[in-house]
């Protein structure tokens, strides 16, 4: 269906997690209990400090070899909450797989007055720094992969677009991209109740939709999200991996029957879900 024919209640409704995920809740509490337990099992992180700002530091989850590559993980919730030590879920299946597991913390759009741009300056400024971590490590800074989940997809999926030669990386950083459940174009979104937290115009539009820079991303990528998500959330997905195609990109999608939002995601920690076979898929 298209979003200009729903009505705005409609509209608002498929921008809002809660009303397509009612067992949200649980979801969030399982994958809190889960990360807790990863922090557990891995030991404590590494808290990588990437700035100035209390929260600018990296969860690094070291794998058993240096020169392995290193997923690099944006988390969700619609720009405005979420912390690196709730998302460490799938961190031992990661890392059993042979990658290291950074999760970096972030501002909400709220510090920034709604402007996505903050955010995405920060997350720009993690990758520089893993980058020279890894070299400083005698680690591989060649072998970034990225994943994000909703918000955390959108912000991933412009990460993807970006240009890296201010931070002194001349070559593009990423080998390959798993978006889960995100937006990737956000002139809908402008139109939404997110409008009341989120400042988009024109030209932010234009700049920070993944799916009007499609000639800017130069690495397989996999987009995936489940059959009880969002019409909206459902649209997003299957039009940005037709879009991709159109351009003759690299790309592999993966529509999860009888998984909302939140469950989708939760299968990146088993090693034998769909989901997580897309991540090693990109690595091989």
């Amino acid at each position: 269906m298209d979003w200009q024919s729903l009505s705005q209640k409609a509209l608002d409704a498929a921008y809002n997690q809660a009303v397509y995920a009612p067992n949200m809740p649980e979801v969030l509490a399982r994958l809190s209990r889960q990360s807790q337990d990863a922090r557990k099992t891995l030991g404590l992180p590494r808290r990588l400090v990437y700035g100035a700002k209390v929260v600018e530091g990296i969860d690094f989850y070291p794998s058993s070899n240096l020169q392995n590559p290193t997923l690099i993980f944006i988390h969700g919730g619609s720009w405005q909450v979420g912390h690196a030590e709730e998302n460490a879920f799938a961190a031992p299946a990661i890392v059993n797989a042979g990658f290291h597991f950074a999760v970096p913390d972030f501002s909400p759009v709220d510090d920034f007055g709604g402007d996505l741009r903050g955010m995405i300056k920060q997350l720009k400024a993690t990758v520089a720094y893993l980058y020279r971590y890894m070299q400083d490590q005698d680690g591989n800074p060649h072998d970034f992969f990225l994943c994000g989940f909703s918000s955390g997809a959108h912000l991933a999926g412009v990460l993807l677009t970006e240009d890296w030669s201010d931070l002194g990386i001349n070559e593009y950083p990423f080998k390959g991209a798993l978006l889960c459940s995100g937006m990737y174009e956000l002139t809908p979104v402008s139109r939404s109740f997110r409008r009341e937290f989120v400042t988009l115009n024109e030209s932010t539009i234009a700049a920070l939709s993944p799916q009007h820079n499609l000639d800017k991303i130069l690495c397989p990528v996999s987009v995936a999200y489940g059959t009880d998500e969002s019409p909206e959330f459902q649209r997003q997905g299957c039009e940005f991996i037709e879009a991709l195609k159109s351009k003759s990109k690299h790309v592999t999608g993966l529509v999860a029957k009888g998984l909302n939002h939140f469950e989708i995601i939760e299968t990146l920690g088993s090693m034998d879900s769909k989901l997580f076979k897309l991540l090693l898929d990109l690595k091989t």
